[in-house]
């Protein structure tokens, strides 16, 4: 495996050459952060997909989007950001002067960090061999000659492969994928069009959702290092010192964490198995109530995925689903709830997802006003499930463990305390099945994603040809392209 370089910038006789193009490009030379902020513009290149950066129905969104949103606030500038749909593309911006910083989960190597400033790491991942369960599982690397692999073109993961090549598996073949991103390496190995692929596991940890069938062989090396490339031929000194420190206030006051919780945090409680039945679901059930389940979000204004994910949760879509402990309907609502939200018959599924989104509203309403989205959501939707008493009383004890009682990331940690004797003996309302809770809302997380990236092949910034490819063929043929 490659060493990674600990140098911010490129040897002597790379500065020549860069400095030449950037010449010939009609680049200033000048001080990046002072450019920045005399144009009043942050200039971010990113890749567009569901881990980085993309536009719903609400605008722009991504982990990446967010990270550089806040930058461009904290230098006083509007941000413009600019897709970019192969990772020859984003270097090409940079060296052309195209764009300021690269923010597009782009891991450190020897032969970028000699060609680009780079800020410091702000995430880690892991290179990771993804292969369909019930074929031949490979587990070491000499596994992967004579199998069919994928990987991005211009990828890390490619100069790891050559590298290996070099060294002593010569027979080793691979595929470089020009003007993809990692959701067609994954549709390509789930169709069967290829026997495998590398991903990074931060965007398969995001995307194994909609792959049931895909799983983690083994992890291609060591964990590598994630960075902001910035454009090389100027003065980046203080526009770095600026982002390290920008960084670091980013971790001390947890707001990296609850930006990585947002985008990330959902993943962990999903089974293979629950994904593909909410992918089979999607396809089969959800076309019948999604216009039913759009008309109740629109009027108690609430976004129809949430909506949908809630129902989902909850019945499966099942109208007349019904428990052992007296709940019923699409929402499974208690009696109590149905009459309290004015519901008269629960096993109508127009009067169930009114009962279900007021008493969420009411849910919202009665949290504490300085709980910002989308953690007020994420707390509400706890409250749905375990009850408001019983979310006070996790709340008390975070903010006792000395956590957030206002984050939902710092709250999910502690509810299933609540199933502790020695925790909820001395709670308000007492035991509660506090796991479930989390599981319950990391669920709707979940599904609700899902439900947003549909919006993806939409996205006026697609390539041409990523358009309509984007999306597993389970989504893409589910008649979700024509809302």
């Amino acid at each position: 495996m490659e060493t990674m370089s600990k140098f911010r910038f490129p040897s002597c006789p790379v500065v020549v050459a860069l400095c030449l193009g950037c010449f010939a490009l009609g680049c200033t030379g000048g001080d990046s952060l002072r450019d920045i902020q005399a144009s009043g513009e942050l200039r971010v290149v990113s890749r567009n997909g569901p881990t980085t950066y993309y536009q719903d129905r609400n605008g722009a969104a991504g982990f990446e989007y967010e990270l550089a949103s806040l930058l461009a606030t904290d230098l006083g500038v509007r941000l413009n950001m600019q897709p970019a749909f192969s990772l020859d593309a984003i270097f090409r911006q940079l060296q052309r002067n195209e764009a300021d910083l690269a923010a597009a989960g782009l891991t450190l190597t020897e032969s970028r960090a000699s060609a680009y400033p780079h800020a410091t790491s702000y995430s880690r991942l892991s290179p990771q061999i993804i292969y369909v369960a019930g074929t031949s599982r490979p587990r070491t690397i000499s596994d992967l000659v004579g199998r069919t692999i994928l990987v991005l073109g211009g990828s890390s993961h490619a100069i790891s492969l050559r590298a290996l090549k070099n060294d002593q598996f010569e027979q080793l073949q691979w595929q470089e994928v020009d003007g993809a991103d990692t959701m067609e390496l994954l549709e390509r190995v789930d169709s069967g069009e290829a026997d495998l692929a590398i991903v990074d596991s931060s965007e398969f940890a995001v995307m194994q959702g909609l792959y049931a069938r895909l799983r983690v062989a083994f992890e291609l090396g060591e964990e590598q290092e994630v960075v902001w490339f910035l454009s090389p031929g100027k003065d980046n000194a203080r526009l770095l010192q600026h982002i390290d420190e920008f960084f670091v206030r980013l971790n001390k006051d947890g707001t990296m964490e609850r930006i990585r919780d947002k985008h990330f945090g959902h993943t962990a409680s999903v089974t293979p198995v629950g994904s593909h039945t909410f992918t089979r679901n999607m396809r089969d059930l959800l076309p019948t109530y999604r216009d039913l389940i759009q008309q109740v979000a629109t009027e108690f204004t609430l976004d129809w995925r949430l909506l949908a994910a809630i129902a989902y949760q909850e019945s499966h879509w099942n109208p007349r689903a019904a428990s052992p402990t007296g709940v019923r309907g699409m929402m499974m609502l208690t009696l109590p709830t149905a009459r309290e939200m004015g519901i008269e018959d629960r096993l109508d599924p127009m009067q169930s997802l009114r009962g279900g989104a007021r008493y969420l509203k009411n849910m919202k309403r009665r949290l504490p006003e300085d709980i910002a989205e989308p953690d007020l959501t994420w707390f509400a939707l706890a409250a749905y499930n375990i009850g408001l008493g019983h979310l006070e009383d996790a709340r008390v004890i975070t903010q006792l463990r000395g956590g957030n009682p206002h984050l939902w990331v710092d709250v999910m940690d502690h509810l299933p305390l609540l199933q502790k004797r020695t925790h909820y003996a001395n709670t308000r309302h007492g035991y509660a099945r506090g796991a479930e809770s989390v599981t319950y809302v990391q669920n709707i997380r979940h599904y609700y994603s899902i439900l947003r990236w549909q919006e993806i092949p939409r996205n006026h910034s697609l390539s041409p040809i990523q358009t309509g490819k984007l999306l597993p063929a389970i989504i893409r043929n589910s008649g979700f392209l024509a809302l």
